[in-house]
């Protein structure tokens, strides 16, 4: 039975780097669908966006709440903001966005190229000398990789806002000084990891999704499973990619 568990997780694990190095070579290869790459950043983005900015906001304003009492006990109420602040941007939102993305995308796109794929249209379109991998596949995935860095920025954005309005309850702040002390602590180097994650964060999103979509089987049964499996794969791989970029950038830190 484990020796079966282990093997199907290899077989798994290898299907899907297949899966990947075949995104890679068909990357550079014309011809490039930029109509349907735009239309799949706007698909993307748009549904995800609300979602992800009332997180963001309500993300800002809890952590700010949870986190002033043990700041006030030490006497350290100025710095909630610089405090905040940098635990948001570094690793809280890009992770919280990431794993939102990964319910959303992932099974979205699943489900989409699942029910393609049991329907036989993908099929049709490689009879009719379409290349189905580079325009479903390619595309949403390059669509994720765009967007997960710019949701990010912007749930970053959201969350300070919902951090001002936490220590505003708190404390009387204006937002100048707010602003002010936030950006004494936060810099490039704070924001320019996170985006520079999110963009892994994106392709795993966007290769494992369309990986479960384009395999799946079983008929309609199918479509429901690859939706699942994309989101618990999708998660997976965000805490995996989270946990490397932590450990470089600890190396790095040290160095």
């Amino acid at each position: 039975m484990k020796n079966n568990l282990l093997k199907n997780v290899v077989v798994e694990i290898g299907t899907l780097g297949l899966f990947a190095w075949r995104f890679m070579k068909e990357c550079f290869r014309p011809r490039y669908e930029f109509a349907e790459l735009l239309k799949q950043c706007y698909a993307i983005g748009n549904k995800t966006l609300p979602l992800v900015g009332i997180t963001g906001f309500i993300m800002g304003l809890v952590i700010t709440i949870q986190s002033h009492p043990s700041m006030a006990t030490f006497g350290a109420e100025s710095w909630l903001p610089s405090v905040v602040s940098v635990s948001l941007i570094r690793e809280i939102v890009p992770v919280i966005t990431a794993l939102i993305c990964a319910g959303k995308i992932g099974s979205s796109i699943g489900a989409e190229l699942g029910s393609m794929r049991v329907t036989e249209q993908i099929d049709a379109m490689e009879v009719s000398g379409t290349n189905p991998f580079k325009y479903l596949v390619v595309t949403r995935v390059f669509a994720s990789i765009l967007m997960l860095p710019l949701l990010v920025i912007i749930s970053d954005t959201v969350s300070l806002y919902g951090a001002y309005l936490g220590i505003s309850m708190k404390q009387d702040t204006s937002f100048h000084l707010f602003t002010i002390q936030v950006f004494q602590k936060l810099t490039f180097s704070d924001l320019l990891p996170s985006v520079f994650k999110a963009l892994f964060f994106g392709f795993a999103i966007g290769i494992i999704g369309c990986y479960k979509g384009y395999y799946t089987k079983k008929g309609t049964r199918g479509v429901g499973l690859a939706a699942n499996t994309a989101v618990v794969f999708s998660t997976f791989a965000v805490f995996i990619i989270d946990l490397i970029a932590a450990q470089i950038a600890d190396i790095f830190n040290y160095t």
